[in-house]
């Protein structure tokens, strides 16, 4: 038997919070990163680094919290502390205490605002909160967001006073008691349904911006004109225009103007480069604007030269494509759960790490599953060369009713205020992640959970952002519309239906599961759709069925899905295990041959 490579890190003699005011909460398994945890400087990197300015004040850290009834008005007296952001279930909030329906989170902390911001507006940042949120700040009311994904602002200048501030947040999270987006999350876990996320799980920070501000980005590349064309949409009165340049390094290779409301069109140079998983070349950008003759505003940004789409090749079977030309798009799902931070990675480092994994295995795709990532996700993707294939958070009816794998066809019913608030959140997904290069796909249903009007939703998805391709249901229920047919098989990849006018792709398969005492969520009732007592084992079976792929796609499939980058909660059918300190499978047998499945469809 081969030796199971082990990625534990030494550690120095005791913990850097073993005298602390905080400590992890509960007894389970912890990433490497959780035992290095610094409670002074958390996730202390840049959160937006698409839409970048200078000034800044990181928020994370330790805030006073406490859980009261619904409607109770919150006091002086706290129950403790608990460190943002990490959900309050988590082992790293210090708290691992469950929320519920009946209950609200109370958050209290105080800031100054630093001196040098004088005479510019001030906007509060949440990365995001799960899910209905109310912020005030000195006692005065500044917002409320409802959505667990996205990020949110409020212009908090007017209430500001000077020296001390007060910083009030209440959330209140039903999770799968509600119809709510809300992923794997689950009041009652168990099987492929995990431990609630409730409250603040991203970063929190604070930004000063003049009285004319960028507000968003919205860039889409088009190879086949040469073009990069850059909406603005700007905050403030007396806007001008806007000014755009472009860096290949150092080096400023291309730049444009339009006054303001019209998109900037950027003619790229002739020997352009394009991005792509093998080259993930990225152009920095530098975004001005201007208000009543002069420089208001500047952000540095960044894009990439590419195209999703989709064409028949000379066998007659519609193949994926990026660039122009043929490409299988090969990944792991990867659910973005940690056993310490739940929805929350417990460092930058570690929130990279799983997608560089996938990059050493010899992908070229992450479907990234009923989640939602940090900007800097997303980022990572963006410079390393990853394709992402990314789902909207299921909500509304719990599928658990239906079997794991076969559904009746039909699509449920939800109700107007669980439609709209569908609607309203998976526009902010898009809008969030809309200029991010790496994202290739959008998947609006997973396996008919909270399956509703899939071709008019997909219809409006495919005219809000033409430049992507949507899968319509990844596993079905299926209709005749959107850019692909998706099908899931577990354990082995089966081609058991074909779509001669779409790709048709295998969303999900394989759930090879190799339990390894002393790295598993609990020490029983864990499972994998199929098992196996060790690593020579559980690699041979996954070659296996790479190899059953690799035929399969000369027959029909363009893109496959394996399960997954790592074990979560019970499910122990990952690559590496839940605490990332056991790689389980051969990594270098497993590179070599995804490697071939990724290039399976190359051309001369």
């Amino acid at each position: 038997m081969k030796k199971i490579v082990t990625l534990t890190l030494a550690l120095c003699l005791g913990s850097p919070w073993a005298d602390a005011q905080w400590k992890p909460a509960g007894d389970r398994i912890r990433t490497e990163w959780a035992e290095r945890m610094d409670v002074e400087n958390v996730l202390p990197e840049y959160p937006r680094p698409i839409m970048e300015r200078e000034a800044w004040l990181n928020l994370n850290g330790l805030w006073d919290y406490a859980i009261l009834p619904a409607g109770t008005p919150v006091s002086d007296k706290f129950d403790g502390q608990i460190l943002v952001p990490y959900a309050i279930e988590s082992s790293l909030s210090g708290v691992g205490r469950r929320l519920g329906q009946e209950n609200e989170l109370w958050y209290r902390r105080s800031f100054e605002v630093p001196s040098a911001w004088k005479g510019q507006r001030v906007l509060l940042h949440f990365g995001a909160v799960d899910w209905k949120t109310d912020v005030w700040v000195n006692d005065i009311k500044v917002g409320t967001h409802t959505g667990g994904f996205t990020p949110f602002s409020f212009d908090i200048s007017s209430a500001l006073r000077k020296g001390s501030n007060q910083l009030t947040v209440k959330v209140w999270d039903p999770t799968d008691d509600s119809y709510q987006p809300r992923g794997k999350q689950s009041n009652h876990p168990h099987g492929i349904w995990y431990t609630p996320v409730s409250g603040i799980w991203q970063t929190v920070w604070l930004e000063p911006v003049p009285q004319q501000y960028i507000e968003t980005l919205r860039t889409v590349p088009d190879i086949d004109r040469n073009l990069l064309t850059l909406n603005v949409c700007a905050n403030g009165r007396g806007i001008d225009r806007v000014e755009v340049s472009v860096f290949d390094g150092e080096t400023q290779v291309a730049s444009a103007a339009a006054l303001y409301g019209v998109p900037v069109e950027v003619s790229m140079p002739g020997n352009v480069h394009l991005w792509s998983p093998d080259h993930p070349f990225l152009y920095d950008l530098d975004v001005r604007l201007y208000a009543n003759g002069k420089l208001a505003d500047r952000v540095k940004s960044y894009a990439a030269m590419r195209k999703y789409s989709t064409r028949r090749d000379a066998d007659g079977i519609v193949r994926l494509q990026l660039n122009n030309r043929d490409l299988f798009q090969f990944g792991p799902l990867d659910q973005g759960w940690w056993p310490d931070g739940l929805y929350t990675a417990p460092s930058d480092e570690a929130l990279a790490y799983d997608i560089r994994k996938a990059k050493d295995f010899g992908f070229n795709m992450i479907r990234k599953h009923v989640k939602v990532e940090p900007a800097r996700w997303y980022t990572h993707c963006d410079r390393l060369g990853v394709i992402v294939w990314q789902d909207m958070p299921n909500g509304d009816r719990s599928p658990e009713w239906q079997s794991a794998r076969y559904f009746d066809g039909r699509d449920v019913t939800r109700s107007p205020e669980s439609e709209a608030n569908y609607r309203k959140e998976w526009k902010e997904i898009i809008d969030y992640l809309y200029s991010y290069p790496c994202i290739g796909v959008w998947v609006p249903f997973n396996e008919a959970w909270g399956q509703f009007k899939t071709p008019e939703i997909v219809a409006w998805t495919k005219r809000y952002d033409p430049s992507r391709l949507v899968n319509p249901a990844s596993g079905g229920n299926h209709y005749a519309c959107g850019d692909m047919l998706d099908l899931h098989k577990y354990p082995a990849p089966e081609l058991y239906l074909y779509d001669a006018s779409r790709p048709t792709v295998l969303g999900e398969y394989g759930g090879i599961g190799l339990p390894l005492e002393g790295h598993t969520w609990e020490t029983k009732r864990n499972w994998g759709y199929v098992q196996f007592k060790n690593s020579d084992e559980a690699t041979a079976e996954y070659v296996k069925y790479a190899r059953q792929l690799l035929d399969l796609s000369k027959h029909g499939f363009s893109a496959a899905v394996y399960t997954q980058t790592t074990d979560v909660e019970v499910e122990i059918n990952g690559l590496m295990t839940y605490d990332r300190k056991v790689i389980k499978l051969n990594e270098a047998e497993v590179r070599r041959v995804n490697e071939e499945i990724c290039h399976s469809l190359d051309r001369e």
